[in-house]
C-alpha cells in the first residue's frame, strides 16, 4: 500500500527526520547516560522515562521514513469549478440544515478540529470533484449516510503553513 502524500508533506518529513536526528536523538542518548548515572535502574524513574522518549523518537523516525518509502506523489491540481486538494469548500449539511467550512488535505495534514479533513475521510471522498450546487452522499458505514451540497469553492494550494501529524 501507498500514501498519497504531496512533496510539500514529504519535504516536511524529510525537515522533521534531519531535526529529530541532528536535535532530539542526541538529547534523548545525553538524557539517558545522565539518568543512568542516578543509581539503581529498578527504581529509577528519570532513567525509565528517558528511555521511553528515546524509544517514541526512534519510533517516529521510522514512522516517517516508512511514509517516504510507500509515499505516491500527488499534484494538487484540479479544474477550477471542482472541489480539489488544498481548496476550502462550504459544504450544506442537509440533514442538519448546517453549513460548514472544510478544507481539503492530505491525511498526514488534516485536523478535524480546525475544520481540516482528509481526502481520504468519508466527508473528502464525497465531495472531490464535485461543483457549486452538486449533492453528495456521504456513506460513513454500511446503512448510515447522509447529503451534503457544495455551496461554494475557493481554490487553494499546496503551501507548508499547515503542520504534519505529530503523535
Amino acid at each position: 500500500m501507498y500514501n498519497e502524500l504531496t512533496e510539500v508533506d514529504i519535504q516536511k518529513m524529510q525537515e522533521e527526520i534531519e531535526y529529530r536526528l541532528r536535535v532530539v536523538r542526541p538529547k534523548c542518548v545525553e538524557d539517558l547516560k545522565t539518568a543512568r548515572g542516578f543509581g539503581d535502574l529498578s527504581e529509577n524513574y528519570e532513567y525509565k522515562a528517558a528511555k521511553q522518549e528515546l524509544r517514541r523518537c526512534d519510533s517516529r523516525l521510522r514512522y516517517l521514513r516508512k511514509m517516504i518509502d510507500t509515499a505516491r506523489v500527488i499534484k494538487a491540481d484540479s479544474a477550477a469549478d471542482q472541489v480539489g486538494l488544498f481548496d476550502t469548500v462550504d459544504v450544506y449539511f442537509e440533514d442538519e440544515g448546517e453549513t460548514e467550512r472544510l478544507r481539503i488535505v492530505t491525511t498526514l495534514r488534516e485536523d478535524v478540529m480546525q475544520g481540516i479533513i482528509s481526502k481520504d475521510s468519508p466527508v473528502g471522498r464525497a465531495i472531490m470533484g464535485k461543483r457549486v450546487g452538486d449533492r453528495a452522499v456521504v456513506r460513513v458505514s454500511d446503512g448510515v449516510s447522509y447529503t451534503v451540497r457544495i455551496d461554494k469553492i475557493e481554490k487553494g494550494s499546496d503551501d507548508d503553513s499547515l503542520p504534519i501529524h505529530t503523535f
